[in-house]
């Protein structure tokens, strides 16, 4: 689901930025108001686990691959506000550093990845959790559930960012300028591989996930939480990350310009204009001239923990600069404060007397 460059023209990508901003701005307010100055390590984790776990790419029916998000586990862990902000760190890092989403798209990616899926999810676990225990079946269903859905409808919208791209963006040949694939073709494809597939996937890591933490960090949200054995346990998928090579092909509506010629016979204008607009460091999790199946994985294993440093920093970084800025009481709780105030200050009279 990581739209490259050129797969949306200007007025697609250019509105989801639109969209985003505002959205970015309050986010930042509300992870403001809630998080505490200690759980900053616990966003960066967040961050880092997203990051790492759309490195497991998972083969799908037409030699096609994909992955899961983890963004309906952070939501539900540590709320939809904040799962915005630390899936968002991780999709701008992906895109600058490993090329993975293009740099017009980030805007788009995060509307689908960071705010839809988060929030999504959170609706749909709390709606079928209820007032069950966090460690119950019922919860770890709704997880499930949550997990599911939640990537099905993410994956659902950028099919239709994907398929409207030929109906408003032409050439004068009529020849599509991005993505070449209508509505007909990108819904049905991405809605089939992600129910079929992925979808179980994001929810299976969600309900499991979720059931490891109900029982050994069941105050996961406390202030103070020592994260020691969630961070081992990154650093153990970290390890395992090569399994992602495992699965050939590229994901549908990634293909390079390249490969976009070959199964079409030409290059759209757009894909052809931007696709070189932004070039990563380290482009496709490997490092320059690191060639082979074992150069391939130690090289993806080495950008694993890069993108981990570099997004984990980030995030704590942002984290602590959000939590140490003071919040701007409105008009309203400024006046409440001054009541409450005042009304502690009559009583120490009033016994004074």
């Amino acid at each position: 689901m990581h739209i490259p460059d050129g797969y949306l023209g200007p007025q697609t990508y250019g509105t989801l930025y639109g969209v985003m901003l505002p959205i970015w701005y309050w986010a930042s307010r509300k992870v403001k108001e809630t998080l505490k100055s200690k759980q900053a390590p616990l966003l960066a984790l967040a961050s880092a686990f997203s990051f790492v776990i759309m490195m497991f790419n998972v083969p799908a029916p037409g030699g096609s691959t994909g992955h899961a998000v983890g963004g309906a586990l952070i939501a539900i862990v540590l709320g939809p506000w904040q799962a915005l902000m630390a899936i968002t760190v991780a999709l701008v890092i992906q895109s600058l550093l490993f090329g993975d989403g293009g740099v017009t798209a980030i805007g788009a990616n995060c509307f689908n990845m960071a705010f839809v899926m988060p929030f999504t999810a959170y609706l749909f676990y709390w709606m079928i959790r209820g007032n069950a225990d966090a460690s119950s079946k019922r919860s770890l269903i709704a997880g499930f559930i949550a997990g599911y859905v939640s990537l099905n409808i993410a994956a659902i919208l950028t099919a239709v960012e994907f398929g409207i791209q030929p109906f408003i963006a032409r050439g004068a040949d009529g020849a599509p300028l991005y993505c070449p694939y209508p509505l007909s073709v990108t819904v049905p494809v991405m809605a089939f591989e992600h129910l079929l597939v992925f979808g179980w996937i994001e929810g299976a890591v969600t309900s499991l996930v979720l059931s490891y933490i109900s029982r050994t960090e069941p105050d996961l949200i406390a202030v103070g939480i020592k994260l020691k054995r969630l961070w081992v346990g990154l650093a153990f998928l970290i390890i395992l990350t090569p399994l992602g090579l495992i699965a050939q092909g590229t994901a549908w509506g990634e293909w390079s310009a390249e490969e976009l010629k070959k199964i079409l016979g030409f290059i759209p204008e757009g894909i052809g204009r931007l696709e070189g607009i932004w070039i990563a460091m380290f482009g496709g999790y490997n490092m320059q001239g690191w060639e082979g199946q074992l150069m391939s994985a130690a090289g993806y294993i080495l950008s694993a923990f890069i993108g981990v440093a570099v997004i984990a920093g980030a995030a704590f970084i942002f984290g602590r600069l959000l939590s140490a800025c003071p919040v701007r009481k409105s008009s309203h709780q400024e006046q409440v404060s001054s009541l409450s105030l005042r009304a502690k200050l009559s009583n120490v009279v009033k016994e004074g007397e």
